[in-house]
């Protein structure tokens, strides 16, 4: 068991990638918090995991409810070992000028301001422990980026820049920060991504792929549990690309 006896969080576990990480977790002995902003989706996934799950809904553009989140791992386990910044979200493919303020605001609150909320809450934590591990999702986009996902990718490219600058700061802390990069996969945003989803874009975008497939969640799972694990506890600063070889 991989993850035996640590505590884990995990934002935007609902769905997708995030569901596919807490279940992963949990199968190597974690306990997890399924943190999602939908409730009725956090407590799908936290129910099919059982006992070693538990729910709760968390805006993770709000500071309060993410320190709620936080809170409730330490209320019911005592410690946290892990924490996984997934929740993300992203604009429909278009013109960078056709994005309106609101909609690139959201970007900002989810994919970046939301790091500096939970790091606020959980560094402090994690240091009077004597170490922890956080990891954030990506994209490929933040390195090798398309047009008419300007804004997204450009968050993209921050969690990056972030995570290094982070783990460079917080090593002598004993705290790892490593982010994964996936390619597009078969998530909720994958139509965003595309514009329209269509056979013929799915097959563009699939032909830029050299292993010929979208990414699945298990395998943005199986890599998280990796960069979390013990295994990897000399592994910090990283910015895994888990993409078929599209950033080659």
């Amino acid at each position: 068991m991989r993850l035996e006896n640590k505590i884990a969080v995990i934002t935007g576990a609902g769905s997708g990638f995030g569901e596919g990480m807490a279940k992963r977790f949990a199968e190597e002995g974690a306990k997890v918090i399924v943190a999602d902003i939908n409730e009725i989706a956090a407590n799908r996934v936290a129910d099919e995991i059982g006992e070693a799950a538990t729910a709760i809904k968390a805006d993770v553009s709000k500071f309060d409810e993410t320190k709620g989140m936080i809170d409730l791992a330490i209320s019911n386990f005592g410690r946290l070992d892990i924490l996984v910044n997934n929740a993300g979200v992203t604009h429909k493919n278009m013109p960078l000028n056709e994005v309106d303020e609101r909609t690139y605001d959201f970007i900002a609150d989810v994919n970046m301001k939301a790091i500096y909320h939970a790091a606020k809450v959980v560094v402090p934590i994690m240091e009077m422990q004597g170490g922890g591990t956080i990891l954030s999702t990506a994209s490929t986009a933040g390195l090798r980026p398309r047009p008419g996902l300007v804004w997204y990718n450009a968050s993209k490219a921050w969690v990056i820049n972030a995570t290094k600058c982070m783990a460079v700061e917080l090593a002598p802390k004993n705290i790892r920060v490593n982010c994964l990069c996936p390619v597009a996969g078969e998530t909720g945003m994958l139509a965003d991504f595309m514009g329209e989803d269509t056979p013929e874009i799915r097959a563009k975008f699939k032909s830029v792929i050299p292993l010929g497939r979208f990414s699945q969640p298990r395998d943005m799972a199986n890599a998280a549990l990796y960069l979390v694990s013990d295994e990897a506890d000399f592994i910090t600063g990283v910015a895994m690309e888990v993409d078929g070889g599209r950033c080659v």
